[in-house]
């Protein structure tokens, strides 16, 4: 990892992010329903522009963990993809992502998905990982999310260990 000089820290609030797309036909499965993959495209996007914002390097997918898709969304749905920062390390960044479906004709949302995703952030020029600015935690909630980030990243890298003496 190449060094750079300590950077001050910034908040969840600084980089959080909220993302809508409408769901349309191009979308979607045979059930009329947008397709698994898509909604893991819009998750990733929306993790990578929360790690932009927070590191404002260019960031790569580390790992995608606990993918969960809990309900369908619908073709003229609204997929509402919300993505926020609970763990930041030298280099990687833990963002989770909500995803809640809207219908636009009652305005009911549901919980359709939710995911974590690990960024790295790269020097530009090295392309190496480079550290990024800590992150401030404010709340209850961030702080407890915050916890249960670092015993997935315990768990994470238990995995990635186990997979190497395999």
């Amino acid at each position: 990892m190449t060094s750079a000089p300590p950077r001050e820290g910034r908040r969840v609030a600084d980089s959080a992010t909220d993302v809508t797309q409408l769901v349309l036909p191009q979308h979607a499965n045979v059930h009329g329903t947008v397709l698994g993959g898509t909604v893991m495209h819009w998750v990733d996007l929306a993790a990578a522009i929360v790690a932009n914002r927070h590191s404002r390097r260019p960031v790569v997918t580390a790992a995608f963990d606990e993918m969960s898709f809990l309900a369908p969304i619908e073709v003229g749905q609204l997929a509402l993809v919300r993505a926020r920062l609970t763990l930041v390390d030298r280099s990687s960044m833990e963002i989770r992502v909500d995803v809640c479906s809207e219908d636009l004709l009652t305005g009911e949302q549901r919980t359709t998905g939710t995911a974590f995703v690990t960024f790295v952030a790269l020097d530009p020029v090295t392309k190496r990982p480079v550290s990024v600015p800590p992150l401030i935690l404010e709340t209850d909630e961030e702080r407890a999310e915050h916890a249960r980030a670092l015993e997935r990243r315990r768990l994470r890298l238990e995995r990635r260990k186990a997979r190497r003496t395999t």
